[in-house]
């Protein structure tokens, strides 16, 4: 039985349009579903410096677009749908969709991962209400206000640095004694005046009536507590990796799906790529080289299924 597709991939961020593209560079007649837009986390990128050959710094929302109508171009379908189910029936995947049942060879995982919260008290209450994961999307709100920033990583600094240009009034806190963000990123943030870093930091509770006003802070070091004014809580705390759909595939300790150089998870003819397999690097390139990486292996893959195996 041959399936509608030969190559579906889940997720429009950086790891599936970049699996979606060399999918269909290899002649494979290959789908991308994206139940959002498509970019992924690239979306909420102020300005991409780090991916090489882009000299001059761009907008995630840019370079996105550029990946996706490369992958159309190539011959790759996106649609807009989502996936409730992957279940397998003989060597064939059968995806159930929101635009009903399709069937392929091979799937690849680019699900991502979303955003880990706090879990404090007036996290819930305020989200929305001046509680927010998105600095592009929400901190234009907060011009000119008293903004607090929580996390160590490379996406609290990045985002610390783009709220630095709507107030002089940010404060970075982090319960370790130093940045786990790459080391040029930590040492902007650190220079920069417009952003004051407290370390061994952490936030006990987010108070308010209609809107964001305080957060109790707490030293991670000697226990201190202490009521701070803010109007806004942009939370950068990790991500927790999106595997629903990979059924009894192999994780690690934090969920994440375990693959080999290969992309391959423990499924055979199930792939993952980008920031929903164990990775020690979560970086656009990244994703955007396991996508390529995965497609690869995917067709090596369809040929040894259809017997047309290179020997």
């Amino acid at each position: 039985m041959e399936p509608q597709w030969d190559l579906i991939v889940i997720g429009a961020g950086g790891a599936g349009l970049g699996a979606a593209q060399y999918g269909a560079r290899a002649n494979l007649k290959t789908l991308l579903l994206e139940e959002m837009a498509p970019g992924g986390q690239a979306l909420v990128i102020d300005r991409l410096e780090n991916y090489p050959g882009i000299a001059e710094p761009v907008s995630g929302f840019d370079f996105a677009d550029l990946m996706r109508r490369q992958a159309e171009q190539f011959g790759a379908e996106i649609r807009s749908s989502g996936v409730s189910a992957l279940r397998r029936e003989g060597n064939l995947f059968v995806l159930d969709t929101s635009d009903g049942p399709v069937s392929t060879w091979a799937v690849i995982l680019a699900t991502g991962a979303k955003h880990r919260h706090l879990e404090v008290p007036g996290e819930t209450e305020f989200s929305g209400r001046g509680v927010s994961y998105c600095a592009t999307c929400d901190g234009p709100f907060f011009k000119g206000k008293r903004i607090l920033v929580v996390g160590g990583g490379d996406a609290a600094c990045d985002e610390a640095m783009f709220l630095s240009k709507l107030t002089d009034r940010v404060i970075l806190v982090h319960r370790k004694d130093r940045f786990r963000a790459q080391k040029a990123l930590a040492a902007r943030v650190l220079a920069n005046p417009r952003i004051e870093t407290r370390f061994h930091h952490a936030v006990k509770e987010i108070h308010g009536s209609k809107q964001v006003e305080a957060v109790t802070l707490v030293r991670t070091d000697t226990g201190e507590e202490y009521r701070e004014p803010v109007d806004a809580v942009f939370v950068f705390v990790g991500s927790l990796p999106q595997t629903s759909l990979a059924g009894e595939a192999e994780k690690d300790e934090t969920g994440s799906l375990i693959t080999n150089d290969r992309m391959e998870t423990s499924v055979p003819g199930l792939f993952a790529a980008g920031d929903v397999r164990a990775t020690p690097f979560r970086q656009l390139i990244t994703a955007v080289a396991d996508g390529a990486v995965a497609a690869h292996s995917a067709s090596q893959y369809i040929d040894e299924i259809r017997g047309e195996a290179y020997r």
